[in-house]
């Protein structure tokens, strides 16, 4: 299996490492592994475009209109 090394961390983000990996009851070696797994191997999120383009058609924009009523702004908090 291969193997990375990463060098010149600030030492913080090496005290971080091992905090969050005593919290998981894991290694630091292991605690790494899962951190890289959780952050690179997960479904990309959509783009706004995509989201909107994944919406099914349907129904007509006459379907969505708003219907006037004869509420008048002046009314509604007698």
């Amino acid at each position: 299996m291969p193997s990375l090394v990463v060098r010149n961390l600030d030492e913080s983000i090496v005290t971080a490492l091992k905090e969050r990996a005593v919290k998981h009851h894991r290694s630091t070696e292991a605690e790494h592994r899962a951190i890289l797994a959780e952050v690179l191997m997960k479904p990309q999120r959509k783009s706004f475009a995509e989201a909107l383009a994944s919406i099914p058609a349907v129904g007509m924009d006459t379907d969505f209109q708003r219907v006037d009523d004869d509420t008048s702004e002046s009314n509604v908090f007698d």
